[in-house]
């Protein structure tokens, strides 16, 4: 049996998965998958984190991807990753670098065990700061200069790919070059704001077509995390990966409050497998009703009769769910046209939305990012975040 296959019926414990320690944010990113922004006063304190991860060391988990929101933002967020990597827990975190300091540079680059992905979604400031707003861009090339200086090493470029930033591949790959870090491409999915844009920002077929040429070319010093295995469908390279929806099986996701999802980009109930603090991870990922039907066997669906089914394995599941597609059709973004001609007859206004939105409700967008940790005055629960996305982060 390929490996591939055991993957398919779930392993004991995930490889890897998903944490999103805070909803909170200093940005307001058009397509942010979890609809960040606001802290959620109910998400897990700094004991109930250390007893996840406790609990992720005696599963030997590899190690986990620690995002948000903006993760930096919790103070104990320092102290959270030295106790992974104390109790065998590789971290990667993603950041938009808003506290990427020289300082904190410095300590991240003593450690092992650790890396580190500063999100960027344009080569450019125009292009970059129109998605994830005015001065990011600045924000996360001050970020990577601090961890080259730092001599961090191979820290990741991180972009999301759209149809306004995939003219600039060769650009990215020459940032990524120059800072001696690595390129690491994601796909764009209908998830959290990224509903209300997906139809603006994800990439047409040209642009499918022109990023699998380029990972073809290219696909050996560049990381995708499996996100572009439906593009496998247009030729007969396939492009590294496991081929593979991962979601319940080798993957999942974590929220601030302890919500166990199977996919980091299927924030709904319909995915809600249970919660840590209702036994812990393991019973969960072990015993969940959800999962068992993940892990059980699938059949093709729609796609079964598609001679590229083999190859792209039907497309990814949050990117259909939101789009209002069935699950066992087609990817909305099918390289053979068959999404095109499923979306041209779908209820797209009856699509599910996502379960929360954290969204700020203050004027944030088109502001600069504010490094530091501005003094706030204390705001009542339901409003942490509401003035300041960095509200509520002193110790508690």
């Amino acid at each position: 049996m390929k490996l591939v296959d055991h993957f398919k019926h779930g392993l004991t414990s995930p490889i890897c998965l998903t944490w999103e320690l805070t909803y909170a944010c200093n940005l307001a990113c058009v397509h942010c998958l979890s609809s960040s922004g606001r802290r959620d006063p109910r998400e897990l304190d700094t004991a109930e984190c250390r007893a996840v991860i406790d609990e992720l060391q005696r599963m030997q988990v590899f190690y986990v991807n620690i995002g948000g929101g903006e993760p930096t933002v919790r103070a104990d967020f320092f102290d959270l990753v030295d106790y992974a990597v104390d109790h065998q827990v590789g971290v990667k975190f993603s950041t938009n670098g808003v506290r990427i300091t020289p300082e904190r540079a410095r300590r991240l680059a003593s450690g092992d065990y650790v890396d580190v992905q500063i999100s960027l979604d344009g080569a450019t400031a125009e292009v970059n700061d129109a998605v994830r707003g005015r001065g990011s861009y600045a924000t996360a090339l001050r970020a990577m200069d601090n961890l080259a200086a730092a001599g961090f090493g191979e820290f990741k470029v991180s972009v999301v790919m759209t149809r306004h930033n995939i003219c600039q591949l060769d650009e990215f790959a020459s940032l990524a070059d120059y800072y001696g870090a690595q390129l690491r491409l994601t796909r764009m999915r209908p998830s959290g704001r990224g509903a209300d844009t997906w139809e603006e920002l994800h990439p047409r077929p040209d642009d499918q077509l022109r990023l699998y040429d380029w990972l073809v070319a290219h696909g050996e010093k560049v990381l995708t995390g499996d996100s572009f295995f439906h593009l496998n469908a247009l030729g007969e390279t396939s492009l590294p990966g496991l081929n593979l929806c991962g979601a319940g099986r080798v993957v999942c996701l974590i929220d601030p409050v302890g919500d166990v999802y199977a996919c980091p980009f299927a924030i709904h109930e319909q995915f809600l497998a249970g919660n840590v603090r209702d036994g812990g991870f393991a019973a969960v990922w072990r015993e969940s009703e959800l999962f068992g039907r993940l892990r059980a066997p699938q059949s093709g669906g729609a796609c079964a009769s598609c001679s590229a089914y083999d190859a792209c394995q039907g497309g990814c599941m949050a990117a259909k769910f939101f789009t209002g597609l069935p699950l066992d059709g087609p990817d909305p973004e099918c390289v053979k046209g068959h999404g095109a001609a499923a979306l041209a007859t779908a209820d797209r206004a009856g699509a599910p939305r996502p379960t929360r939105d954290h969204s700020h409700t203050g004027p944030v967008r088109g502001r600069p990012v504010v490094l530091g940790m501005p003094t706030t005055r204390p705001l009542p629960a339901d409003r942490l975040c509401d003035e300041s996305p960095l509200a509520g982060t002193g110790p508690r």
